[in-house]
């Protein structure tokens, strides 16, 4: 796999032949751009086992706060590249896949997928795995296992199954029927809707407030939302607030009319 980087930041472009994972990071938000020509951004294999090692670096890139994962030339994604059908028949839950989607659901920080046209497949496991997912009108998603006689993986079919409920995700999964984005925005699939020329404004707008809040409150939710927080961790997370100061500071702003200055980063191993 061809690898390039930009100097001092986890930027770059991962590529086999036309299909590439392109990293493009502005300020505190890296986005990761599907793009396979042709095939309408199909992941293909290589691209599968290079997402999980992308994430670990913008992981634990200090400077990233938030991901956004989108498609190239107005696709989001139209699924798994299957090309290499044995494989992805013998390797089951196992797969490099569903590799690529705990990987993703695991990110520290939040992600959003911007999503265009086609979600379909392998596409709408990845916005899944997301924490957001804002779609233009032209967005249509779908999960075509029945149409192909597979058994979608079943930490995937899970998931799906807790964003939209049991009846929505019985549905995609029995018919195959591709689903438009007013009907994915009605059963929790997409979180807005807007159209298509004002996606990327509101995707920006949306990721600079995110960046612009608490980290610490940030990363706490998200951990407890999750269900990754015991009880212990739970606690953790509230001697953070006691030890930062980011409580005192975000309500000495309130005072003070000015935006906050927020400075908790991760501690190292947290």
């Amino acid at each position: 796999m061809a690898e390039g980087r930009c100097a001092g930041r986890s930027e770059g472009r991962w590529a086999v032949a036309d299909a590439e994972l392109v990293v493009e990071v502005a300020g505190a938000v890296a986005t990761v751009v599907i793009r396979n020509p042709g095939r309408r951004n199909a992941m293909t294999p290589a691209m599968w086992r290079q997402l999980p090692v992308l994430l670990d670096g913008l992981d634990a890139d200090p400077a990233v706060r938030a991901l956004v994962l989108t498609g190239a030339d107005g696709t989001f994604c139209a699924g798994a590249d299957l090309g290499d059908l044995d494989e992805l028949l013998d390797a089951g839950d196992d797969s490099i896949a569903v590799a690529a989607e705990e990987r993703l659901a695991r990110f520290a920080k939040p992600t959003v997928a911007a999503v265009r046209g086609a979600c379909v497949g392998g596409g709408c496991q990845l916005a899944v795995a997301c924490d957001l997912r804002i779609a233009a009108d032209d967005a249509r998603f779908g999960v075509p296992p029945a149409r192909l006689g597979l058994v979608y993986p079943a930490p995937t079919t899970r998931r799906l199954a807790r964003l939209v409920g049991p009846s929505a995700a019985k549905h995609l999964l029995f018919t195959s029927e591709l689903i438009d984005a007013e009907r994915a925005l009605r059963i929790g699939l997409a979180d807005e809707v807007l159209p298509g020329a004002d996606l990327a404004a509101r995707v920006d707008g949306l990721t600079g407030a995110i960046v612009a809040r608490s980290q610490l409150s940030v990363a706490g939710a998200k951990e407890i939302i999750d269900g990754r927080a015991d009880d212990d961790r739970v606690a953790w997370w509230h001697r953070q607030v006691r030890a930062s100061g980011e409580a005192r500071e975000g309500v000495a702003a309130y005072h003070e009319r000015r935006a906050p200055r927020f400075g908790w980063t991760p501690p190292a191993g947290r």
